[in-house]
């Protein structure tokens, strides 16, 4: 039996906890894999550019299949998503323990590994959307967080897995650890809502029709060829409203405010050991930094997801979010001047809770923008956009590297891209505003009101600014037909 409305609780605490463990075996893993990064660029002997594409096709595999990974869910089963996702992705590190080359690595840990947690990843994000409503926030906050406990947890164990067993044996640790991504994918129960299981009459009858007007259309022969036809292009349009908020004016916004966002967060957790290796800090302290960035971020989910669910906070949810984005602009701005560990301890601090606030938010803001209906695959979409800046990004940042010899002009164009993506959503929000007061409606001007014409055979609605005279005249003609 459908659901009128989700249940803000009961088995949801369970899909949250399910979607814990997923952000763990697939986000903090792929941000562990920096930790390779020194041991990839010695053994291969090559410099960061080629290095750097192994961290940016498994982020760009899993974005940019994530449309897939919602496609599976949607139509086979979220549970037989993740549970696949799984398998691709463990056998995709284990493979990665035997390679021979960059090469090797850019087919099994970048393409597989990605494709395994991009069928884990969206799925299991938009299965929390499905079973809360009032709670969303708070319950995406928890669901998140095992990003950033994973990576508290993951990057010390990491280090020294790879001292005492090689990266090789790193690799192959990490990848039975990975499995634990099917049993994941068992707690997945599906659910039921009634607005996801709308007809195309039923879709036709709510939409188009008012309730007025329902008796006459139930007398409409239902066998008539026109009906037939009309019906196979509701079919048609009730298939293509699963995709209808693509052309949504604050969809599009947010999308080309993804594509900059992703752009200057990527490189950060690929550089930071790196950097930090560079400026005179041991490998110990290094791997640290990113422990803390990932505590933090904890902090950042749980406590962000909460203040926004407060009533006081939840209208501007837009807000905290784009403010967090800026937030973690600013802080890649300061980095170049960081050059101790007790300097980089702040911003890994900084950093790591404002990544958590908004990582948290952009489901949140995805389903105020689009819906909850529509939520599974705007998901998809949204993950889709990180893609092209996923894999960009730190190939590029690593050849300004190799040029410039520093890493300052790196980070100087990721804080940039950052604060242009806060600016942007921003300045659609003000202009939306500034939009609905020119076209707020005069004092007793109510504005087009929909009517039915109909012929016998066929109903559709038309919007006019008819006087009371039309309205009766077609009513009795309407009337006068069906008498006949």
């Amino acid at each position: 039996t459908a659901m009128a409305s989700p249940p803000d609780g009961g088995w949801g605490w369970m899909i949250v906890a399910g979607c814990f463990l997923v952000t763990i075996c697939t986000r903090a893993v792929t941000r562990c894999i920096s930790i390779f990064f020194v041991e990839f660029q010695a053994y291969f002997g090559q410099d960061y550019a080629r290095t750097a594409w192994i961290h940016s096709i498994v982020d760009c595999a899993t974005m940019l299949c994530a449309p897939l990974g919602s496609l599976i869910s949607n139509h086979v089963s979220c549970q037989v998503g993740i549970m696949l996702g799984g398998l691709l992705a463990s056998a995709g590190l284990i493979l990665s323990s035997f390679a021979t080359s960059l090469e090797h690595l850019y087919l099994s840990l970048g393409v597989l590994t990605g494709l395994g947690f991009a069928l884990c990843y969206s799925p299991a994000i938009a299965m929390v959307g499905k079973y809360f409503n009032k709670r969303k926030a708070l319950a995406y906050g928890i669901a998140m967080s095992g990003s950033g406990i994973g990576t508290f947890i993951l990057a010390p164990v990491v280090q020294l897995l790879i001292e005492q067993f090689s990266w090789r044996g790193a690799l192959l640790i990490l990848g039975g650890f990975v499995l634990n991504l099917c049993v994941c994918g068992a707690l997945m129960r599906p659910i039921a809502l009634k607005e996801d299981r709308k007809t195309a009459p039923e879709f036709l009858e709510q939409d188009y029709v008012p309730k007025t007007q329902k008796r006459d259309l139930k007398r409409m022969s239902v066998c008539s060829p026109l009906i037939k036809a009309w019906s196979h292009q509701c079919l048609c349009y009730c298939s293509w409203k699963e995709y209808d908020f693509l052309l949504m004016p604050g969809f599009m916004v947010l999308a080309v405010s993804v594509l900059f966002m992703a752009y200057g967060c990527s490189p950060l957790f690929v550089y930071l050991v790196p950097y930090a290796l560079s400026v005179g800090v041991s490998h110990h302290q290094a791997a640290f930094l990113m422990s803390i960035l990932g505590v933090i971020d904890i902090i950042g989910n749980v406590t962000f997801g909460w203040l926004t669910d407060r009533r006081c906070l939840k209208k501007h949810r837009y807000f905290c979010y784009l403010f967090a984005v800026g937030m973690d602009g600013l802080c890649c701005l300061f980095l170049p001047v960081l050059h101790t560990f007790p300097l980089l301890v702040p911003f890994s601090f900084t950093f790591g809770y404002f990544d958590g606030a908004y990582v948290t938010l952009i489901p949140v803001v995805t389903a105020d923008v689009v819906g909850t209906s529509s939520l599974s695959s705007a998901l998809g979409v949204v993950y889709f956009l990180h893609a092209i800046p996923y894999l960009v990004s730190p190939p590029v940042a690593g050849w300004l590297v190799d040029t410039t010899g520093s890493y300052t002009a790196s980070f100087l164009l990721c804080g940039f891209a950052m604060i242009f993506s806060s600016a942007l959503l921003c300045f659609a929000r003000l202009a939306k505003k500034i939009k609905r007061r020119h076209l707020r409606p005069l004092p007793g001007d109510t504005g087009p009101k929909p009517h039915i014409w109909t012929n016998g055979a066929i109903a559709y609605s038309v919007t006019a600014e008819l006087d009371q005279k039309d309205v009766e005249f077609l009513a009795a003609g309407t009337n006068s037909y069906s008498n006949r």
